[in-house]
């Protein structure tokens, strides 16, 4: 990948006007070679001889194929006007399906067929009379010619099975995000191991830097300079794309015809992997996470071959132990497990899709901005109205269920804060500073009120699941205070929300400095408890926790809805076509 960038670079039209036809004779070749030479021996659609007459006679007949191949992409380049790199990638694409067929069908059909095989030949030896007990596995080391039928059936399911599998598409949105060019939501996180990797690799940089001659770095600086976007979303260039399948299908190909023990999607992704570096994809933004992620994957490839090896042998001692009790319990937590399974990948996507998200136009940004507002005002007072039934009732479930709340919506704004709002503000055509800045102090605010429900409702969850003292009646009471406070705050602002008028905005000001003189009377409270010997220690610390958070849900709620009222007054002078102020209106009352 390295040699074909520095060659052609990324503006590589001129160069490969004059280049392209050799180079993809090679390309085709190379293919030729690995994925039909070498893939033919023991195929049953060739016979013998021609295999010998090939292997005698290889260099003449590699030696024709070049100039065959070369003179055809010359031909499609130069007279036919064709972008043979599409040919190439095309080509390279049949290829890889035709290694991964070599491969992959074998490991495919290859424990059907032995099955039927030993079903076969003991059948064959009790027809002859023959005592089963004394049969061995020797019958099955013998060649197998494969039933061509049967390779066809497997080639149709294997299709099938990946043109329908969403976890197939997943494997290959993996290797697409962390091989893409440029910056962008990154999966992984960054690791130990990755950092001092990427540290490493920039030392040695470094010193080469010094070693290397000017002009020579020039020119190579020259060569790896991204073209301008073409505005088609592809996450590498018709160069890469067919050096990766091309190299991935030789690779494969060779490993299948030298009988090595391989995984197709393993070398395939190591060559997307090894394609991207070479080719500068990872950058100093970048790097650490797409190397965790590569080391990610390696790592749950051997942790899966370890785990496969251990749980078979204790399924196989298992059904030999059961016999035909053991198939059926078998077979039922086969069928649970690929139930949890598909649960758990659905809402691994859904979360995915959620962090891509990207607000394009002004609708977009004002309902979702809209939709946030009331969502974080409704949820905060259902969590909060369920720690004070769980701390009340000592109800384990109620205080588990607000925690599960306060996460899944402190997990939506930590995404929207790390992956939508700078996208979003890319992306947006209107030259509105004081909208723009009032739609990220939402979603900061937002997510400060969610950081501060996950703390109160998981410490709340952890003191009722450990069995602490029930909090009193006095207790109870005097956070009770604060969900009426905030219950008649938050409804107020909806009804002005709803409206479109805000005269009465002094309601949430109000609600501001009547929060803070009662944190204080709280708090002196509670210490009057402690003094007395009416509370418990672990109480005590959880209420004022509760009491303090509540105070910073309270502070946070009160940026929030100002900053909301603000968002749509901004929006409706930003407004240029229509009354912006009406639309507004319009929107909030239909969504």
């Amino acid at each position: 990948m390295y040699l074909s960038r520095l060659i052609f670079s990324f503006n590589f039209g001129k160069s490969f006007r004059y280049l392209g036809a050799i180079w993809g004779g090679m390309a085709l070749t190379s293919i030729i070679y690995f994925a039909i030479f070498k893939g033919l021996k023991g195929s049953v659609v060739v016979t013998p001889e021609m295999l010998n007459f090939l292997e005698n006679h290889m260099h003449t007949a590699l030696l024709y194929t070049f100039a065959a191949s070369t003179f055809l992409m010359a031909l499609l380049q130069h007279l036919f006007r064709v972008n043979i790199l599409k040919v190439i990638v095309l080509s390279g694409t049949a290829a890889l399906a035709m290694a991964f067929a070599g491969n992959d069908l074998v490991n495919f059909i290859g424990v059907f067929m032995a099955g039927y095989d030993s079903y076969r030949i003991a059948g064959e030896m009790v027809a002859a009379g023959g005592n089963i007990e004394t049969l061995y596995m020797g019958r099955l080391a013998e060649p197998v010619v494969a039933n061509i039928a049967w390779l066809i059936g497997a080639g149709v399911i294997m299709i099938m099975a990946l043109w329908f599998s969403k976890k197939s598409r997943s494997v290959t949105e993996t290797e697409v995000n962390l091989a893409r060019k440029g910056e962008g939501v990154e999966r992984f996180s960054s690791s130990p191991l990755s950092r001092s990797m990427v540290r490493g690799s920039l030392t040695i940089s470094k010193s080469l830097d010094k070693i290397i001659p000017t002009p020579v770095k020039r020119f190579i600086d020259r060569q790896f300079t991204p073209a301008e976007e073409t505005g088609n979303g592809a996450s590498f260039d018709l160069i890469r794309a067919s050096v990766n399948l091309t190299i991935a299908a030789l690779l494969i190909s060779l490993g299948t015809s030298l009988k090595l023990p391989l995984s197709t999607t393993f070398v395939t992704f190591m060559v997307a992997m090894g394609t991207s570096l070479a080719d500068r994809a990872w950058g100093r933004d970048s790097a650490v996470y797409r190397i965790n992620g590569v080391l990610t994957v390696v790592a749950g490839w051997l942790m899966t071959a370890l785990i496969a090896f251990t749980v078979s042998l204790l399924i196989g001692i298992f059904l030999m132990w059961g016999g035909k009790i053991a198939i059926a319990v078998m077979l039922l937590l086969v069928g649970l497990i690929l139930y949890k399974s598909g649960r758990m990948h659905t809402k691994r996507k859904n979360r995915e899709q959620q962090q891509q998200q990207v607000l394009s136009s002004e609708i977009q940004l004002v309902t979702s901005c809209n939709d946030d507002v009331r969502l974080v005002l409704e949820k905060t007072l259902s969590i909060f109205n369920n720690i004070l039934i769980g701390l009340r009732d000592e109800d384990r479930k109620t205080a588990k269920k607000a925690m599960t709340k306060a996460n899944e919506l402190y997990e939506k704004f930590k995404d929207k804060r790390t992956y939508e709002v700078v996208p979003t503000l890319e992306s947006m055509e209107m030259n509105a500073l004081d909208l723009e800045q009032e739609y990220v102090q939402l979603v900061d605010y937002s997510y400060e009120i969610t950081k501060s429900l996950k703390a109160v409702t998981e410490a709340t969850f952890r003191y009722i699941d450990n069995n602490h003292a029930a909090f009193t009646k006095e207790q109870i009471e005097d956070l009770s205070m604060i969900y009426k406070i905030l219950t008649e705050a938050f409804n107020s602002y909806n009804e002005m929300d709803r409206k479109g008028e805000y005269a009465q905005f002094s309601i949430v000001t109000n609600m501001r400095e009547v929060i803070i003189d009662l944190y204080q009377k709280l708090n002196k409270r509670q210490i009057k408890r402690v003094k007395a010997g009416d509370s418990t220690t672990r109480s005590s610390i959880l209420f004022l926790n509760l009491v303090n958070e509540a105070k910073i849900i309270t502070l946070q709620s009160g940026n929030l809805l100002k900053s909301h009222r603000n968002f749509k007054e901004n929006y409706a002078k930003a407004g240029p076509d229509v009354n912006a102020k009406t639309l507004i209106r319009q929107v909030t009352l239909n969504l």
